[in-house]
């Protein structure tokens, strides 16, 4: 009898999934979904083989907690059989609440309510559904569990998600710059006082890490260019939503209608189950459906704005270290008014202003500490030869102009 089914993963070769609650989290519709779902959203517009999907990361995620789990055991960090996968169940499911691209949805067509949130809720119906069988994993995920290094592999600055990202992305993408060793930093975790700890040998890997991670940010997820083509979407979402509310009919797959023709907020996803329903229905591909129709829409914004994304005619973008003037905006507005024959208001939908702030590490946030032979534990922030505070610590922020190109 086969005690588990085997993934080949690019990345990490053949992971195992064992037969039991594991197997029936990953088979799970909610689970699959992610499959449709492209981790990197529109960043193929820089790195066209970036196409891998949420699902593929998540299972990356879980066969890095595996080995975090034996790894720790093998040092004598005391870990149950049910802990372990209850540990692995929470980070399969980490990213289940993720909507099409990315954080797009997220105050466009949904307020009030974070990704985060709805991952929670998803959790809490396949929970009802598999009879209790993740209440530990619950528990974990919500750091409501004695044991805190647990939810730590989850959530902090050195968890298995942003291992498994950062590693994975930079595969897909080509940035080698970005790669980590993740390996090493797992054979170097430890726990004291319940807390998760790097012994000191693997110092240098944590200050790569930290290099790479904010590399990646700013060479990846926060390229101009990816900035630009999601303001295009989340411009052509508001489009659509505003033809809705003046009651025109707008054509979209049914679960995306409901977000197009409801104004969904926080209270409604959690007092109607038809909100997470039809969000549990939605996927990077009722997007595109809606925008081939919308392509042909007899209004002329929503058509130019879907045309641009199927075209990839993205917003020309402007980055600068000072704030956009408002003089700047205006004439902006002048000139995309008398461009495209449309009033003043209706530019809104044609340019977008944002500040984007990145920081490689927060000394005030979750810290990564340093275990070192004497027992002693210090933040990398001090430990590090070649990363110093000020550095570390140092806010990058940079102020995006997008406009329609003409």
């Amino acid at each position: 009898m086969i005690d588990a089914k085997i993934i080949n993963d690019p990345v990490f070769g053949f992971i195992k999934i064992p037969h039991g609650v594991l197997l029936d989290v990953v088979q799970h519709p909610l689970m699959q979904r992610l499959t449709r779902i492209k981790q990197l959203g529109l960043a193929n517009a820089v790195y066209p083989a970036a196409q891998h999907t949420r699902f593929q990361h998540s299972i990356g995620a879980f066969h890095l907690m595996s080995e975090a789990i034996t790894s720790l055991t093998q040092k004598g960090i005391f870990i149950f059989d049910s802990e372990a996968e209850a540990v692995e169940a929470a980070i399969l499911m980490h990213d289940i609440g993720h909507g099409p691209f990315s954080h797009v949805l997220e105050n466009t067509l949904i307020t009030g309510i974070s990704h985060e949130e709805i991952s929670l809720m998803m959790m809490e119906q396949i929970n009802r559904e598999m009879n209790g069988a993740l209440n530990l994993a619950l528990k974990i995920f919500k750091d409501e569990y004695p044991k805190h290094f647990l939810h730590q592999l989850i959530s902090s600055q050195l968890d298995m998600d942003r291992l498994d990202y950062l590693r994975r992305d930079c595969f897909f993408t080509g940035v080698n710059e970005g790669n980590i060793g993740s390996a090493r930093i797992i054979k170097m975790l430890n726990v004291v006082d319940d807390q998760l700890v790097v012994e000191s040998k693997g110092i240098y890997s944590i200050e790569n890490y930290l290099t790479s991670r904010r590399l990646m940010y700013w060479q990846v997820y926060l390229h101009k260019t990816a900035v630009a083509y999601e303001k295009v979407l989340v411009n052509t979402l508001l489009r659509a939503k505003h033809l809705a509310r003046e009651g025109k009919d707008v054509f979209a797959p049914p679960c995306l209608k409901y977000f197009l023709y409801n104004d969904v907020n926080g209270e409604m996803f959690r007092n109607d189950p038809e909100a997470l329903s039809n969000y549990g229905q939605l996927d990077d591909n009722d997007i595109w459906s809606a925008m081939k129709v919308w392509a042909q829409s007899n209004d002329k914004i929503l058509s130019m704005l879907a045309k641009d994304m199927l075209d990839r005619n993205i917003f020309k973008v402007e980055v600068s270290n000072e704030p956009i003037t408002a003089e700047r905006e205006e004439t902006l507005r002048e000139q995309l008014s008398q461009a495209f024959g449309i009033s003043k208001e209706e530019t809104n939908y044609l340019f977008s202003v944002n500040t984007i702030q990145k920081d490689m590490y927060d000394v005030n946030d979750d810290r990564i500490s340093i275990l070192f032979k004497d027992g002693t534990t210090k933040d990398i922030a001090e430990s590090s030869e070649i990363l110093n505070v000020g550095l570390l610590s140092k806010k990058i922020r940079k102020y995006y102009l997008c406009y329609q190109r003409f």
